[in-house]
């Protein structure tokens, strides 16, 4: 019985429980990224390289064309499909830290732990004691 009660207290700490709702939160915010910069950001800089974004990439081996007028054998990096995924990241990261960082202010503060009283040390009143005891 121990265990299971050690476990529901490792489960149900703070941080847990924040990164398991940041967790869903980001699954499901990433589809709206994804598509803001898939249908938003991806063209806007794509009018920069005129084609679209997803679509850059560098050619290292030019392929050939088959029977089928399909090109085989090209090897490309595919920089842009990098760089949206990048993107989507970035903002996904920073709408999640907001959001945290916005919880986090909203959460009740720790007061700071009372000061030990003033007076004299657990030494001073063994000292004393000591020394009433040595009198009798």
């Amino acid at each position: 019985m121990g265990m299971l009660k050690e476990f529901k207290d490792f489960a149900m700490k703070g941080n847990l429980v924040d990164i398991a709702i940041g967790f869903v939160m980001g699954a499901a915010f990433k589809s709206v990224v994804t598509s803001f910069t898939g249908g938003i950001v991806s063209p806007l800089i794509g009018l920069i390289f005129k084609s679209d974004f997803k679509d850059l990439k560098w050619i290292a081996k030019d392929g050939i064309l088959n029977d089928a007028g399909e090109k085989v054998g090209e090897v490309a990096i595919l920089y842009g499909d990098f760089l949206t995924n990048l993107l989507d990241f970035i903002i996904v990261a920073f709408v999640m830290f907001m959001i945290i960082k916005g919880i986090n202010k909203t959460k009740k503060k720790e007061e700071p732990a009372p000061e030990a009283p003033k007076g004299p040390s657990q030494e001073d009143l063994l000292t004393e004691i000591r020394d009433l005891l040595s009198k009798k």
